[in-house]
């Protein structure tokens, strides 16, 4: 298995519980390790060939701007499904952070992983 990846993917969008959160947009960032097979890609060098990280990363930012969430847990839940039915991605690890969350704490969130190795 081959990874493609994005790192410190940052989007503004509403999220949490407290009422206060409800009414301001707040940075969230992740990270995606997406598992496929990049071979025939390199052996073709034809974009069409690989999972492309820029269609990739457009849609997320797409979705994550428009959405309103009270848990990060449910966003992750719901990119996770989005990059494996949209993109046909077999395996993903996604990081998802919330700074600022906890003041002491440079960022807090959740790891999950999704999809079958392979």
């Amino acid at each position: 298995m081959d990874l493609v990846y994005i790192r410190e993917l940052e989007v503004e969008t509403v999220i949490g519980i407290y009422d206060w959160e409800r009414e301001i947009r707040q940075r969230i960032n992740l990270d995606l390790e997406m598992g496929t097979d990049i071979r025939q890609a390199a052996n073709t060098e034809d974009v069409d060939n690989t999972l492309n990280y820029k269609s990739v990363s457009d849609r997320l930012i797409e979705f994550i701007e428009q959405s309103e969430f009270l848990l990060i847990e449910t966003m992750a839940e719901q990119i996770a499904e989005i990059v494996l039915n949209e993109f046909s991605v077999k395996w993903l690890r996604l990081r998802l952070g919330k700074p600022g969350a906890v003041p002491q704490a440079a960022d807090v969130g959740v790891i999950i992983e999704r999809g079958e190795r392979f």
